[in-house]
């Protein structure tokens, strides 16, 4: 009985309890419900016994309970806040991992800017608050569009933060805000290199190195099943879930390699060529055209800065010019991806991803050589603020056109394909244009966290917005894809070409900022200085006049100011790589014969 139970539970050992209580095959509802009666159970056993406790230790044995108490209840809390994991569960039993692999990859950028938004939040933005003046701007609407007007004189932008020490008490603590302002991006950025480095390598072993990748069917079939499943609707998902999941498996071990007679080979090879010129020089044209229209843009607004309607409207030309290059190519090269007519659905969405790549990571590049070298020399009053004022409407503009394209994109090719060509059927989710539109979106937030520290903030709610907006599109206009195939390594590419270009890229731009660049002279933080980095600088000069900074000092004289500790260090890294990379080329190997044998 239920009461044999807990009293049989009440006298095991803190640890072995919880074992026990989870190897139960009952609901987490239940299961708590059992816990807290051999809790209340205890704490009636110690109630009657005759020798009491020193004070001292019935007050720790107290708050070690309330402490477990508070830890279950966080954990219970952070579980229910977990909102799409029922949408994933949805979409990966209807559509299989290809499209799931964009979803998660989503999820994962979301958190990775709420993360971002409350570190700029907390160490730059709350002590501006302090020392900012009242906004005598006015506000007139179109600033959501433009981020010009009101905005420029707000903790939105750059220009607006003091370069002074905040202090609201007289002889009481103070903070440095160019310090703050330096190392909490910089902090930042090392955090996001680790978060990168360890979300990829834990995505590499899940699904290159770990050997329950290649269990076999039967295995899948008969082991998997999660017996604490009680309710209709999450059985019918687990079947799907699993059924889909088998297909997967099923195509990967049938695939058939197709033999090409040499005429056909010749052919296929003269149309990827063909189509990689025709890619390449779309690429090539769009830069081009993006870097003479942000020259003509700067002309614009070095002339004449009106508040006008007409001036307003022409902050929005090269935006918009590059959200419809970086919206419209991407179809073009998904056209010629199905022209091309690759073995695997896998190869064509590589394919279709490297040249997405080239094309966004070409036109961010276009873009960072136009504020780095162009506006930073300038004439404008404050560069940093205008270089801000651009990420802002690229970032904003972009979203707009995320959610057209999934108008436009899925539901008219729907609409096309249900009823005017029925033979065409429903679209298939575009997984290359989609997550290389992620990927553009996420490097943009990078760019602009120093000149603009919100910008994360305003990239939370597109992305929150995005996850919903495509998740109904692809319920209602997409079909699951024809040819099932297993992705388990579609994630670890989203996470490497995040890694690389993008993110190495933005650290390279984030440098010759902070090292190369002079900061204008009548805004922001780092105003009347040679260098941003010429604030730390100053600050290791005023530690030196202190004996308990000493050790601060050191390390930055030895080791941060040091080319040898860097060619030290990148030499460690490249052999703990090579060798990491021996062991994973090993692990694979024996995985591979294992499975022959299984086979054989």
């Amino acid at each position: 009985s239920e009461d044999k139970l807990v009293g049989n539970l009440a006298t095991m050992s803190t640890s072995e309890r919880i074992k026990a209580i989870q190897k139960m095959p009952e609901t987490m509802k239940k299961k708590r419900e059992i816990r807290n009666k051999v809790l209340k159970e205890i704490t009636k056993k110690s109630r009657h016994r005759g020798i009491r406790a020193p004070c001292c230790t019935e007050c720790l044995q107290g708050m070690v309970v309330s402490f477990r108490r508070f830890g279950n209840s966080l954990s219970e809390y952070f579980h229910l806040l977990q909102f799409f994991h029922k949408t994933l569960k949805i979409i990966g039993a209807k559509f299989g991992t290809s499209v799931l692999s964009y979803f998660i990859f989503l999820k994962w950028l979301l958190t990775f800017n709420i993360f971002s938004f409350l570190i700029n939040f907390s160490f730059i933005t709350i002590p501006q608050f302090i020392a900012a003046e009242p906004n005598n701007l006015s506000f007139t609407g179109l600033e959501l569009f433009t981020g010009a007007g009101y905005f420029q004189q707000t903790v939105l932008y750059y220009g607006f933060y003091t370069n002074a020490t905040i202090s609201k008490i007289e002889n009481g603590p103070s903070y440095n805000m160019q310090l703050a302002y330096i190392f909490t991006v910089g902090i930042y950025f090392v955090i996001c290199f680790l978060i990168l480095l360890f979300s990829m390598a834990k995505s590499f072993c899940k699904n290159f190195i770990n050997p329950q990748t290649y269990s076999g069917n039967a295995s899948k079939l008969l082991c998997t099943w999660d017996f604490n499943i009680t309710n209709e609707k999450a059985v019918k998902l687990k079947q799907k879930n699993l059924s889909t999941q088998i297909k997967e498996d099923l195509t990967e071990v049938n695939r058939e390699v197709l033999n090409f007679s040499v005429k056909e080979r010749v052919v296929r090879f003269v149309i990827h060529l063909a189509s990689w010129v025709v890619s390449l020089g779309t690429a090539v044209a769009a830069c081009a055209g993006v870097y003479f229209l942000s020259i003509n843009n700067l002309k614009l607004f070095v002339k004449g800065h009106k508040n006008d309607l007409e001036s307003q409207a022409a902050m929005l030309v090269l935006p918009i010019v590059a959200s419809l290059l970086n919206t419209f190519i991407p179809f073009f090269y998904s056209w010629l991806g199905h022209l091309e007519r690759f073995q695997t659905p896998g190869y064509q969405i590589y394919i279709t991803i490297i040249r997405n790549v080239i094309l966004k990571i070409s036109i961010v590049g276009i873009l960072c050589y136009y504020w780095l070298n162009i506006v930073a020399a300038s004439e404008s009053q404050c560069w940093e603020t205008l270089v801000g004022q651009d990420i802002y409407r690229l970032v904003l503009v972009d979203f707009i056109f995320c959610l057209l394209g999934s108008f436009f994109g899925e539901f008219l090719q729907r609409i096309i394909g249900t009823t005017v060509c029925v033979s065409l059927g429903p679209p298939e989710f575009d997984i290359g244009r989609n997550v290389l539109d992620l990927i553009y979106a996420q490097t943009l937030t990078w760019i602009g966290i120093f000149f603009s520290p919100l910008l994360p903030g305003i990239q939370m709610i597109s992305f929150s917005i995005v996850f919903y907006v495509k998740k109904v599109s692809l319920m209602m206009n997409c079909q699951p894809p024809r040819k099932v195939w297993r992705t388990a390594q579609m994630t670890t590419s989203f996470m490497f070409l995040l890694f690389f270009p993008s993110f190495l890229g933005v650290l390279s731009v984030i440098g010759v900022t902070v090292w190369r660049l002079k900061p204008s002279e009548g805004c922001g933080p780092f105003r009347g200085l040679p260098s941003m980095y010429a604030a730390v600088a100053g600050w290791i000069n005023v530690l030196e006049n202190y004996t308990g900074a000493k050790w601060v000092v050191w390390i930055y004289h030895n080791l941060v100011t040091s080319e040898l500790f860097f060619f030290i260090l990148s030499a460690l890294l490249l052999i703990i790589t090579y060798l990491y990379w021996q062991i994973i080329e090993g692990r694979k190997t024996m995985t591979k014969l294992l499975r022959k044998q299984i086979i054989n």
